[in-house]
């Protein structure tokens, strides 16, 4: 039966101070520095900006939902807030769904 199991052989052992090591350890590095600059860092400035802007809004403000849908904030509160689509048209809204802040009038000239 054994020749059915082939036999296993060690390899010899690493040389200590392979350079072969070091130059992998520095590409390892090379793409945590990579994916840094061009994924984490951008992507958490974005998530900074749109806190920001979430926090800022107020009573009066003219927005735009991630939707589509334009409006004018009636009421706001800690998590929702009221955004008045038409006269007498009221919806609530998370505030995460905001995506920008228009100028004042912006409404009345679309």
């Amino acid at each position: 039966m054994s020749f059915f199991i082939s036999p296993a052989f060690a390899e010899g052992a690493a040389a200590a101070g392979d350079p072969g090591a070091m130059s992998q350890i520095f590409l390892l590095v090379g793409f945590v520095v990579i994916f840094y600059f061009m994924l984490w860092r951008p992507q958490s400035k974005r998530a900074k900006e749109h806190r920001e802007l979430v926090a800022g809004v107020s009573k009066g403000d003219e927005i735009v939902i991630g939707g589509g849908l334009v409006g004018r904030i009636t009421k706001v509160g800690e998590e929702f807030l009221v955004m008045e689509i038409a006269e007498g048209t009221e919806v609530s809204v998370q505030k995460n769904a905001v995506v920008a802040v228009l100028p004042k009038g912006t409404i009345k000239a679309i």
